[in-house]
């Protein structure tokens, strides 16, 4: 019997014999507003992109180049924040890492020179990159302690925050300045983190009894350097991870163009086509831990990438602005799951070393698909280039179902 008490002591987090106060609840909305919040920040600087353009006087081309500082700092980073992980916890760079992307979300409006706003952009993306995966590292802990698949709640409250982020950002777009709106930002975000920070801090991740947890998978673990069939299988899940991300990055950057260019869509209309999208993706999410619950986590990624490949089959080649629409809501309902499910697997077959290559996967997805429905679209035409997400998703489907075994263990 003090066996017993000894583990639900560790199970809770309590100290002394204290099993009252459940700290996983605490971690669960402390984890969520960490992920609403990067969503947040993100959206609210991605809409004052266009007056930051404007304020450095850079052109198309060298606004493209000071962008790719975004994408360079997140890769780079992401791929070193799986062993800070594993050296001081993901909770605390978590913490480390929003407290960095609150501070650096206001340096672009400080900028008059292409060049300083893709050094700062640089910043700023490394920030993003690391809070991801520290944050998901976190989550794949978490899910594992509260034994239910609630992966994709976190990953819907990202989506929520960004279009918060982005609805506000549109409102105080004309009448506010990037400076004052940026600056706005961070304050939030500080206050934010400081409110939500010493839940992490004071908790560290959740570590089930090994005698109460499924046997964990081959090379899994937060220290355990993962064999080589594990790095196979979290190398399986970055790629559908991959998939999804790709055909985010498309709708976003190329469905309106579509809608417009090829359907003779309203530009008010038109903007709705990612709308449609971002709302089902949201609304997916938020119903994904029920979904898993019901269906398992095989069958969500398999029925999540045909529904995706269907819809977006649809939403390329349907001859109407209304059908196409359809097609890009059906879309987002199919793809939303696939990306939280992915990188849930990942980390538990190898750690945050998982996640860390899982989220880089999923991120270069969604840096190579706009480019790459541009190169298509100027070799074949837009409609055409639209359908490889519907492949992407088919594909994801596939692998989701030939990886039914791995990781199940610990995936939950």
């Amino acid at each position: 019997m003090p066996l017993l008490n000894k583990v639900r002591t560790a199970v809770s987090g309590g100290s002394g014999g204290d099993t009252a106060t459940d700290p996983l609840p605490r971690l669960r909305a402390a984890l969520t507003l960490f992920f609403a919040l990067d969503g947040f920040l993100f959206a609210g600087w991605v809409v004052r992109i266009p007056a930051v353009k404007q304020q450095t006087g850079a052109s198309a081309g060298d606004l493209g180049l000071a962008l790719l500082g975004v994408s360079a700092g997140a890769v780079i980073t992401m791929t070193l924040t799986g062993r800070l992980c594993r050296r001081y916890g993901a909770h605390t760079v978590t913490v480390v890492t929003a407290v960095l992307l609150s501070l650096s979300v206001a340096l672009p409006a400080l900028t008059r020179s292409p060049l300083a706003l893709g050094l700062v952009l640089l910043v700023f993306g490394a920030a993003y990159g690391g809070i991801n995966v520290a944050m998901n590292s976190a989550a794949v802990d978490l899910v594992t302690a509260l034994r239910r698949p609630v992966m994709p709640s976190f990953h819907a409250a990202f989506s929520l925050g960004g279009m918060l982020g982005a609805g506000l950002g549109g409102l105080l777009a004309g009448g506010l300045s990037p400076t004052a709106h940026l600056l706005g930002l961070t304050g939030v975000g500080l206050v934010l983190t400081a409110a939500a920070g010493p839940v992490l801090l004071r908790h560290p991740s959740p570590a089930t009894p090994e005698f109460l947890a499924p046997t964990p998978a081959p090379g899994a673990g937060g220290g355990a350097r993962p064999s080589g069939a594990a790095r196979r299988t979290v190398l399986v899940f970055g790629v559908i991870a991959l998939c999804t991300a790709y055909g985010e990055g498309a709708l976003a950057d190329w469905g309106a163009l579509h809608l417009e260019q090829d359907l003779g869509a309203h530009p008010g209309v038109a903007a709705a086509g990612y709308s449609a999208f971002a709302l089902t993706m949201t609304a997916g999410r938020l119903s994904g831990t029920a979904l898993l619950e019901r269906l398992g986590q095989t069958r969500t990624l398999v029925a999540g990438g045909a529904t995706a490949a269907a819809g977006m089959l649809l939403g390329a080649l349907a001859p109407t602005v209304w059908a196409t629409l359809l097609g890009f809501a059906v879309t987002g309902l199919g793809l939303a799951n696939i990306f939280p499910v992915a990188v849930a697997r990942a980390g538990a077959v190898a750690g945050p070393g998982g996640v860390a290559t899982a989220s880089t996967l999923g991120y270069g997805g969604m840096l190579l698909g706009p480019p790459s429905i541009g190169f298509l679209a100027d070799l074949i035409s837009l409609p055409v280039a639209l359908t490889t997400v519907a492949v992407l998703a088919a594909g994801a489907a596939a692998m989701g179902y030939w990886a039914r075994n791995a990781g199940e263990s610990r995936a939950g």
